[in-house]
């Protein structure tokens, strides 16, 4: 392996984990040594690193010893009891779960939007929720161009963000109703093949769920906008990758359809797809595999002044996950 940076990734037998390990490699990060831990019913298995086969480990208090960086991804509990072993190693935690991302001392990150946030961690990073991510993406150009006063957003999110049970139920179901037989439902709470389901976590005070809570506080953190009006829906649909959401803004001051195409534009991480006239416009199908959001159905709300109407859809696995976690080590070197 390379000269640099020795590390570890927690949770690297999961779908971001997988995709952690593979992005890695795709962008050249500088790894000198990379150890990959799992739960225990993965231990001795091995992980693709490149061309390199790497073993499983069983994770524990003592395995960051001699780590610079760990990638979490194995879930907010685990995340809580590990990742002070590995501050307390010298190791620097980025960690993708919910375990701390509302924490005052711990940075909530997203690179192309607050990374000098970066630099005030005390040992541990923390990325958003995946819709988070996609939303914001758009949002923070709009709120330089015109500053934001109120976001609706309404998410359709993808099976893959319920982990490989959700993949597994949509396929499963899918093949039940091809055959004719009954649908069972075995993940969700009900049949997603098919539906789509409003309710994706659970439900809270006043109605909403853990998942629109999620959007409501991550966004205000990462926008430094802690009195900003959010209203948030959040959608389970039947698509395996990638997560869509429909956003109405409005702004203080008067941000036309044509500025914020240019403005989405000029954004790293935006890809601007919108030719309504050919039927171009974001879809999961064309986000999966991506590394950028791509906005479309810009234009300007018919009953509201100063607001706009949007699509955005980006892979929750990648941009929504793994790779937002690994802009966050580059910002660390």
């Amino acid at each position: 392996m390379a000269s640099g940076q020795r590390i570890a990734v927690v949770g690297a037998t999961g779908a971001v984990g997988q995709t952690t390990l593979k992005l890695l490699k795709q962008r050249n990060f500088p790894v000198r040594d990379l150890r990959a831990f799992a739960s225990a019913r993965s231990t001795g298995k091995t992980v693709k690193f490149g061309d390199d086969d790497i073993t499983v480990e069983t994770l524990d208090a003592n395995s960051f010893k001699g780590i610079d960086i760990a990638l979490f991804s194995a879930g907010s509990e685990q995340s809580r009891q590990f990742a002070p072993f590995a501050v307390k190693a010298g190791a620097v935690v980025v960690d993708k779960s919910s375990a701390f991302r509302m924490n005052p001392e711990v940075p909530l990150i997203v690179p192309e939007i607050n990374a000098a946030a970066a630099r005030s961690h005390r040992g541990i990073l923390s990325c958003p929720n995946c819709t988070t991510i996609v939303t914001v993406m758009p949002l923070k150009p709009i709120h330089d161009a015109g500053r934001l006063r109120r976001v609706i957003a309404t998410s359709f999110q993808a099976v893959s963000g319920a982990g490989v049970n959700g993949v597994a139920a949509l396929r499963e179901e899918t093949l039940a109703w091809a055959r004719g037989e009954k649908i069972e439902p075995r993940h969700f709470q009900h049949q997603i093949a098919f539906n789509v389901i409003p309710h994706i976590d659970k439900f809270g005070e006043g109605g909403y769920t853990g998942e629109e809570m999620k959007l409501v506080g991550e966004m205000r953190k990462i926008l430094a906008l802690p009195d900003l009006a959010v209203s948030p829906t959040t959608v389970r649909v039947p698509v395996f990758t990638a997560h869509s959401i429909a956003v109405n803004v409005e702004t203080e001051t008067k941000v036309t359809a044509a500025a914020a195409r240019a403005a989405f534009e000029r954004f790293q991480g935006l890809r601007v797809v919108d030719d309504p006239a050919h039927n171009q416009y974001p879809m999961p199908i064309i986000a999966e595999g991506q590394d950028h959001c791509l906005v479309g159905r810009i234009r300007e709300d018919l009953g509201v002044a100063n607001a706009l109407n949007f699509w955005v859809a980006g892979d929750q696995l990648r941009k929504g996950a793994a790779l937002n976690g690994i802009q966050i080590a580059e910002l660390l070197l």
